[in-house]
C-alpha cells in the first residue's frame, strides 16, 4: 500500500507539473529539437499578427511551421508538457473566446501553404496556411472554380470550416458541402484522415464546428474546371446616400437571387461622410447581372463602378478590410428576413459611434447569398446548422485603437445586435460561429446540433485540448 507521504509526494510532484504549465515561462528547447530545419520559435507574435487585436490571444511562444508533420510533433510535445496551444492560420477570429495567453502556444500554419490540382481540376488539395486569396490565384492559374470565401486574407480552412459562404454557394453550396477529406492532427497527438467513410461522426462535426476537435493540416475540396472564358465575373460597388435606406432595404428583403448572384452591403464612413456601398456580384454578362439586379438600380446608386473582372479579382474591393491590428470587436447575427425600422436604427446606432474621434472606419455589414443550391442537401449533412433557415448575415465591427472606446464600442455592438434579433424573424437566436462576438450561447451558434456535437467531443477531445473556439464544454 502507498504510504501517505509518497501519496502527498505524488500530489505535490502533479500540482507542480500543472503549475508549471500555467505560470512559468515556456521552455520550448526540448520541441526545437523535434521540428523541421525551416521551423522557428519566437517569442512574440510580430510574425502572426492577428485581424483584431481586442481581447486577441497572448501567446508566450509563437511556433511557426513548416510542415503537417511540424503541426503534428507540436501537438505532440503541448500534450506532453501540458501546454495549451492553439493554431492560427489567417488570423482573423475575433471570437473572446480565443482566450490563449501566456501560458500557451500558438501554432502558426502559415509556413504551409501547399497548393495542388488532380489531373482533371475536380479536386483541389491545399494545406492548412493557405489563405482564400493563394487558393483563389492557384485556381485561377488552373482555370478551375473553388468555393471558398469573399476576403483574401482570411484563412482558407477557418472559413470553410465554419460553414463557408462565398459568391459561388448559388452553384455549389457551402464550403463544407464541396469538402472531400480532412487531415486532422487530434487531440490524442495522431495524424489521421476524416472523410465520409473515415471517421464519419468526426466528419459530420468537423464541417461546421472543426476548431473543436483538431487541427486541419490539409484538406481536399471539390473544384469546378472551366473553360478559360468562364474565369471572369460582373462585380462591383453601388453607392447610396442615407436617405435612400429605407428603399434600398425594401428592395433587398425582396429580392430573389439567382444562382449566380450575391451582395455583400456595408455602412461606410467615406472622407467623413456616411455612405451606402453595395458589392453586387453575378456571375455572368454585365446585361445579364444589371437585369438580374434591376430592383437595385431602380433605388438609383448615386456611383456605379461595377464592371467585368478576371477571378482572381473578385475580392479585390474588400482589401481594404485586410489591415491587421487595433481593435475590431465584431458582433453578427443571423436574420430570415431584413426589417426597415429596424436598419434605420441600426444605421444611426452606427453612425453614432463612427463619428467618434478615432472610430471612422467603424462598419456595419449584411451579407446576402442564393441558398437554392445549398438547400438541396440536407441539413444533417454537416454540423453547420442554419441551411434552412437563415437567409442574410449581419455584423456591426467596431474598429479603432484607443482603448478608451472599448465601452462605447460594446454598446454600439450589443445594441446593433439585439436590434436586429429582436426583428429576425427566425424563431431562435442564429449566429454563424465565424461571425459570433464570443459571449453568445453555446445554443446560438450550435443550434440543434449543440447535444450530437457534445457526444462527438467527449469521443474526440475527452480532456478539452480543442477549447478556445466556442468550445465544447
Amino acid at each position: 500500500m502507498m504510504s501517505t507521504n509518497w501519496k502527498l509526494l505524488v500530489a505535490s510532484t502533479i500540482s507542480g507539473l500543472f503549475l508549471d504549465a500555467s505560470t512559468a515561462t515556456l521552455d520550448t528547447n526540448g520541441l526545437k529539437l523535434l521540428l523541421s530545419p525551416q521551423a522557428t520559435i519566437v517569442d512574440t507574435t510580430s510574425g502572426a499578427p492577428r485581424w483584431s487585436d481586442f481581447d486577441a490571444p497572448t501567446p508566450g511562444a509563437v511556433v511557426n511551421v513548416a510542415s503537417e508533420n511540424d503541426v503534428l510533433v507540436t501537438v505532440q510535445y503541448c500534450i506532453a508538457e501540458n501546454i495549451p496551444f492553439l493554431a492560427q492560420s489567417g488570423g482573423h477570429g475575433w471570437s473572446t473566446t480565443l482566450d490563449l495567453n501566456q501560458n500557451g502556444i500558438l501554432i502558426n500554419l502559415a509556413g504551409t501553404k501547399s497548393i495542388s490540382f488532380n489531373s482533371d481540376k475536380t479536386e483541389i488539395t491545399f494545406q492548412g496556411g493557405a489563405l482564400i486569396s493563394d487558393v483563389v490565384n492557384a485556381s485561377y492559374a488552373n482555370s478551375a472554380l473553388v468555393p471558398t470565401g469573399t476576403c483574401n486574407c482570411v484563412g482558407t480552412l477557418g472559413a470553410v470550416l465554419g460553414g463557408g459562404f462565398g459568391n459561388l454557394i448559388g452553384l455549389y453550396g457551402f464550403g463544407v458541402d464541396n469538402l472531400l477529406s480532412l487531415n486532422v492532427v487530434t487531440s490524442f497527438g495522431t495524424a489521421i484522415t476524416v472523410s465520409p467513410t473515415s471517421n464519419p461522426d468526426l466528419w459530420w462535426a468537423m464541417r461546421g464546428a472543426g476548431p473543436n476537435f483538431g487541427i486541419v493540416t490539409s484538406a481536399v475540396m471539390k473544384s469546378y474546371p472551366v473553360d478559360s472564358s468562364k474565369l471572369t465575373a460582373w462585380t462591383g460597388p453601388l453607392i447610396f446616400t442615407g436617405n435612400q435606406l429605407t428603399a434600398l432595404i425594401e428592395a433587398l428583403d425582396e429580392l430573389v437571387l439567382q444562382p449566380e448572384m450575391s451582395i455583400a452591403m456595408f455602412f461606410l464612413m467615406s472622407n467623413n461622410s456616411p455612405i451606402i456601398l453595395l458589392t453586387v456580384f453575378y456571375y455572368g454578362t454585365e446585361a445579364a447581372g444589371k437585369e438580374a439586379y434591376a430592383p437595385i438600380y431602380a433605388v438609383g446608386p448615386i456611383v456605379d463602378e461595377t464592371a467585368i473582372l478576371p477571378y482572381d479579382e473578385w475580392n479585390a474591393g474588400g482589401d481594404a478590410f485586410c489591415a491587421k491590428g487595433d481593435s475590431k470587436p465584431s458582433w453578427g447575427t443571423g436574420l430570415a428576413e431584413l426589417d426597415t425600422t429596424a436598419w434605420t436604427s441600426v444605421w444611426n446606432e452606427w453612425l453614432a459611434f463612427a463619428q467618434l474621434p478615432g472610430a471612422n472606419n467603424s462598419a456595419m455589414i449584411l451579407d446576402m447569398y442564393s441558398l437554392e443550391k445549398a438547400r438541396t442537401i440536407e441539413d444533417s449533412s454537416s454540423a453547420y446548422p442554419f441551411r434552412s433557415t437563415v437567409n442574410f448575415n449581419a455584423i456591426a465591427t467596431a474598429w479603432y485603437s484607443d482603448p478608451a472606446l472599448d465601452a462605447a464600442a460594446e454598446t454600439f455592438g450589443s445594441n446593433v445586435r439585439d436590434v436586429l434579433r429582436s426583428t429576425s424573424g427566425l424563431c431562435t437566436n442564429s449566429t454563424y460561429i465565424n461571425n459570433g462576438f464570443g459571449d453568445e450561447s453555446l445554443s446560438v451558434v450550435y443550434g440543434d446540433n449543440l447535444g450530437a456535437l457534445k457526444r462527438i467531443k467527449e469521443r474526440y477531445d475527452p480532456l478539452g485540448k480543442f477549447s478556445h473556439w466556442y468550445p465544447l464544454k
